[in-house]
């Protein structure tokens, strides 16, 4: 796969060179660092797993287009921090043409790219920042009087965005299995959870299922929000107390083989939905199925926003959020005191993945492949004005994820109950 992907990436850069730098690490307090986590797009061609990296795509070169320069072996070093892939095992293990100690890449940099007029690199990385833009600088007098070398930065962002847009089948393997021990983890959660517990405690179960399922962990921090917390749409304190009568709103996901899932959930502490709850699950269960029914290939992307937007709408007149003509409402915004998020994103390396869903202002198309969760949500704030006591503090969100497919769609959360009756049944059994 990760051969296919620099060929394809060569195929985009042509006679330009690309200069993509590993993630280094990150010093969490004094000596001790965050755990490490690869950069997507140098992993996304290179499977390389370590930090203090840099890859060279170098399409024109006559003898090596993929070239790793990496951290020597170094037995102290390896004795603290463990043991090192080094120069022959990228070579060896990962298909680099030719593999360098990391402290040459000054010297060993320009026989790359001296006779490319064009360098892909994405500018945001301090040490190399400086380091590509010096070469450029360096490079006038050669252009100037022989006419080689690389005169541009070009970012290549744009080219990984389309790249990672479509998955192929590993990719898709492997976000299935991220989804399934996400659903494995959802499912615990909702029959283990009661009023008394604390929101970490519910983390506690939640990541240890992932952790434990083939080294799977969370792609991204856990929300674990009971009673008014679920209308924080990006809580992840943790630490309240669940009452009886909260609903409690779980949005956690699994990284697998650097493929993510993200579901969110909602349900009742003490299994039994009260009338204001179901009125207002309701009205997001039935905008969400509705949503994912059109996800079609060819059918615009963006008119899952619209129709989330119209049914949302209706549906908070329906049981008294709102008041007036739904046009009217819909016109002014009203919707957003209620519901104020997108209704999806790409999902893939990235739980909200780079990929390109519009060109300019035209919003892309569905095609096969495509990988995109469907989350309408509904937050009506504890201290919200006008509104009938039952309904404040409450939170509900419904999120799935949802691969395109050449007849439709296939969701591929679809084992976590989201019926109302479902989840009652499940949290009773």
């Amino acid at each position: 796969m990760y051969r296919e992907n620099r060929e394809r990436f060569m195929q985009q850069i042509g006679d330009g060179v690309a200069i993509l730098p590993a993630h280094r690490l990150t010093v969490r307090s004094n000596n001790m660092h965050h755990k490490f986590r690869q950069q997507n797009n140098f992993y996304y061609l290179t499977e390389f797993p370590e930090p203090e990296a840099v890859c060279i795509i170098a399409p024109q070169h006559e003898s090596y287009q993929f070239v790793l320069f990496v951290l020597p072996r170094d037995a102290k070093a390896e004795t603290w921090d463990g043991t090192r892939v080094g120069v022959q095992g990228a070579i060896d293990d990962f298909g680099a043409d030719i593999a360098f100690p990391i402290d040459e890449f000054d010297d060993k940099i320009g026989q790359f790219v001296e006779s490319s007029n064009r360098i892909y690199y994405a500018l945001g990385d301090s040490a190399y920042d400086a380091k590509v833009i010096d070469y450029i600088k360096q490079n006038r007098r050669n252009r100037a009087t022989q006419g080689t070398g690389p005169k541009t930065i070009i970012d290549p962002t744009d080219i990984f965005s389309e790249m990672r847009l479509i998955k192929n089948e590993e990719e898709i393997r492997r976000i299935r299995r991220a989804t399934e021990i996400t659903m494995a983890a959802h499912v615990a959660a909702i029959k283990s959870t009661h009023p008394g517990m604390y929101e970490y405690q519910v983390e506690a179960l939640v990541d240890s299922i992932f952790r434990r399922t083939e080294g799977g962990y969370a792609g991204y921090n856990s929300i674990i929000a009971s009673g008014p917390n679920a209308t924080i749409l990006h809580y992840t304190d943790n630490d309240r107390q669940i009452q009886d009568g909260d609903l409690v709103l779980i949005d956690a996901g699994c990284e697998h083989q650097n493929y993510n899932g993200d579901v969110t959930r909602t349900f009742p502490a003490n299994g039994k939905f009260s009338p204001a709850q179901r009125e207002v699950y309701q009205v997001v269960l039935e905008a969400q199925t509705a949503l994912i029914d059109l996800i079609q290939p060819d059918t615009k992307i963006d008119i899952l926003t619209d129709t989330a937007i119209d049914l949302l709408t209706e549906g908070m007149i329906r049981i008294g959020l709102l008041e007036g003509e739904k046009e009217r409402l819909i016109e002014e915004k009203a919707y957003r005191k209620f519901y104020m998020h997108g209704i999806g994103h790409p999902l893939g390396m990235d739980v909200h993945d780079i990929c390109r869903i519009k060109d300019g202002k035209t919003f892309r198309r569905f095609q096969p492949g495509m990988v995109t969760t469907v989350e309408p949500g509904i937050y009506i704030s504890a201290d919200a004005e006008d509104i009938p006591p039952e309904y404040r503090g409450l939170g509900v969100r419904i999120e799935d994820d949802v691969l395109v497919t050449a007849g439709g769609y296939e969701v591929l959360t679809a084992g976590v109950p989201k019926q109302i009756e479902d989840i009652e049944a499940l949290m009773a059994g």
